[in-house]
């Protein structure tokens, strides 16, 4: 299978959400349903992977090896892409080894994926060339993908979204969750000045990410863009921590409009913007555009680790 062969024909899907608050604030509020543009690779994760996947072949690589915490989404990705494009796969796992392996790194090692835990002190070092390279020594060489994808051929994939969203309708701002960044500086490149966009970090202390993703619209020739703000109050207490607020709001949200949000990323989005909307963040009659990136895969794990503290889970997978 090839990789354009690979790549989604079709547009993702929009999904009118039907909000009080929105309906008293008169902003129309869509969900682009980016979680169903893939079977495998849901959202950001291919639109991060795609142009990765093509230079990697272009430079004759057999081998992807890539970082992620134990229960990344971005470990899962990076295993089924290689075994859709016949790549081998390593994931170099932060932190100390466990049996049996949680459901993320159970569906990866399935995936054909082979496993290598470094404490966290190596793993900080994952930027490190000198380090990359003694790696590069253990395990043979590989095209090596960052911590969560980003990169600089992470962004056109991503930059793509704002050309088919546009297709589908006129809007006046879109919304999208923060890990590493590189999502929203596709994005903001896509947008190229024009609209705004607000960036929702899914961690603690997220305010670093303004710096990253500066950076990152900066490289090969690119500039910074003041068309966006990052929005650091809706953590709820940092990245993958248990928050009954917020497990309350994701079950409310899927009963009203039978969608399932996860509790890392989008759930923390429609949080936000739902609370942005009610500080009449965006004017009366803008349409504002939520992305769900997918990431469902992480409620196996998140169970796994917080079953026992909560009366509600939801029904996927």
């Amino acid at each position: 299978m090839t990789d354009e062969q690979d790549t989604p024909q079709s547009l993702p899907l929009l999904q009118e959400l039907v909000e009080p608050v929105a309906t008293r604030h008169g902003v129309r509020l869509l969900l682009l349903r980016d979680d169903l543009t893939h079977p495998e690779l849901p959202g950001n994760k291919w639109r991060k992977l795609k142009y990765n996947l093509q230079a990697a072949r272009q430079q004759g690589h057999d081998t992807l090896l890539t970082f992620g915490g134990a229960f990344s989404n971005h470990l899962a990705a990076v295993a089924a892409a290689g075994r859709r494009h016949g790549f081998r796969t390593i994931g170099l796992v932060r932190g100390e080894e466990t049996r049996p392996l949680n459901p993320t790194l159970a569906r990866a090692t399935a995936d054909g994926m082979t496993l290598r835990y470094l404490d966290r002190t190596a793993y900080r070092r994952q930027p490190e060339p000198a380090f990359l390279a003694e790696l590069l020594t253990r395990t043979g060489p590989a095209y090596v993908l960052p911590e969560g994808g980003t990169n600089a051929l992470a962004l056109p994939g991503c930059a793509e979204l704002i050309t088919e969203l546009a297709a589908l309708t006129d809007f006046d701002a879109v919304g999208v969750a923060c890990g590493t960044g590189g999502t929203l500086a596709g994005l903001l490149t896509g947008l190229n000045g024009q609209r705004t966009a607000i960036g929702v970090a899914a961690l603690k202390n997220g305010g670093f990410l303004t710096n990253e993703i500066n950076t990152l619209t900066q490289a090969d020739g690119g500039r910074i863009y003041d068309n966006w703000s990052l929005q650091t109050d809706y953590h709820f207490g940092g990245y993958a921590k248990f928050s009954p607020e917020l497990l309350t709001f994701i079950h409310a949200f899927q009963t009203r409009h039978n969608v399932l949000l996860d509790p890392i990323y989008t759930g923390k989005l429609l949080f936000g913007i739902l609370d942005l909307i009610g500080q009449s963040h965006f004017r009366r009659g803008s349409t504002v555009v939520a992305v769900h990136t997918g990431g469902l895969q992480g409620w196996a794990g998140f169970r796994q680790r917080f079953g026992a503290r909560s009366p509600w889970w939801p029904t996927w997978p």
